[in-house]
Parts: structure tokens; sequence; C-alpha cells
């Protein structure tokens, strides 16, 4: 997955692997996997204009995850 660099306070890079739907985001404090994560969601993250609200609202808590 090609890490691409995004402009938050607590994201750094996010990639997706849309074969196995997994998202990879980079945090200041490290890097974890989310699974079975649908491609419009990998795309509301990175058109949002808060990622960090955007994963905190749509991604935290919702999908399967583990650091890596």
């Amino acid at each position: 997955m090609n890490m691409v660099s995004v402009t938050s306070s607590n994201l750094r890079a996010v990639a997706y692997d849309s074969i196995t739907q997994t998202l990879r985001i980079e945090f200041n404090n490290g890097m974890y996997d989310y699974y079975n994560v649908p491609a419009y969601i990998h795309q509301g993250l990175m058109n949002a204009a808060s990622h960090g609200e955007y994963h905190a609202r749509h991604i935290k808590n919702v999908y399967d995850y583990r650091r890596v």
C-alpha cells in the first residue's frame, strides 16, 4: 500500500487496499490497519475537511483494527 500524507494534527498518512478493504492510518503515535472498510469510507476520509474528525466519527470504534 502506498501511504499518502495528509494534513492533520493527529494523522500523518493514509493508505487503502481496495482488494482486501484494508485501511492503514499512520498516526503521530503509531500505525493501524482497519479491516473490511468500504471504499467510500476511505474516500470520505481523504476528502474530509478534518481527517481526525472523520476518523473519530466514521472509523474509530466501527471497524476492527490492529496496530502494525
